[in-house]
């Protein structure tokens, strides 16, 4: 897995082993995610490896789920990890040759990139557009931050988001510049009670025109 580094916003972010086993991220000490409940991390990329999804963009690493089940996919040939903070990508352990992770703000890791050249772009930023923990990520989910997302998808792909919950702003959004929304309720269970984050997915038009 190769890696490279851009400027990046400062913060606490601690990956600790609890009490009971468990890894857990948290940013800022606000809780962010753990490896006990990982079926929507999962089903994030297997909403796009079920559309064929090949070259995928994935916004945020976590503790690595959604990019080890795209990895999973043999048919995967690139997957590119746009990761905030260093010491989270430090600490995976995630080797393939087929995975680049870029240490940098998602938005400035999108700018980066050609039109057209992903089939799918995952984003598990924050905790969904609704429970930030940081504030400038706010942009990423109105209707400009998807457009950002959309200019490099390919004809035909898909952009994923997972969320905390339901969102009917970032519906509207991904509307503007996506066919096909939906928001898939993923059912978890947490804490000993039966909960649901969602996955919430638009595709660009088969038939929209790329400019070379």
């Amino acid at each position: 897995m190769g890696s490279k580094r851009h400027s990046q916003r400062v913060s606490e972010v601690v990956i600790r082993t609890r009490a009971d086993g468990a890894r857990e991220l948290r940013v800022n000490g606000v809780f962010v995610m753990d490896d006990v409940e990982t079926s929507s991390e999962r089903r994030l990329a297997e909403l796009v490896l079920e559309r064929g999804a090949r070259d995928v963009l994935v916004g945020g690493l976590g503790l690595g789920f959604t990019t080890r089940r795209l990895l999973e996919d043999t048919d995967v040939r690139r997957v590119l990890v746009a990761e905030l903070h260093p010491a989270v990508v430090e600490s995976s352990d995630i080797e393939d040759p087929r995975a680049e992770v870029v240490v940098g703000d998602v938005r400035t890791v999108l700018a980066e990139q050609p039109d057209a050249s992903f089939d799918a772009v995952l984003l598990d930023v924050d905790n969904g557009p609704d429970f930030l923990v940081h504030d400038a990520n706010a942009g990423l989910y109105e209707p400009t931050g998807v457009a950002d997302a959309v200019r490099v998808l390919r004809p035909g792909g898909t952009l994923a988001v997972w969320s905390m919950a339901d969102s009917p702003a970032l519906r509207d959004a991904l509307a503007e510049h996506l066919e096909d929304v939906q928001a898939e309720a993923v059912p978890v269970r947490l804490q000993r009670r039966d909960e649901a984050y969602w996955v919430l997915t638009g595709r660009r038009s088969p038939g929209d025109i790329v400019r070379a």
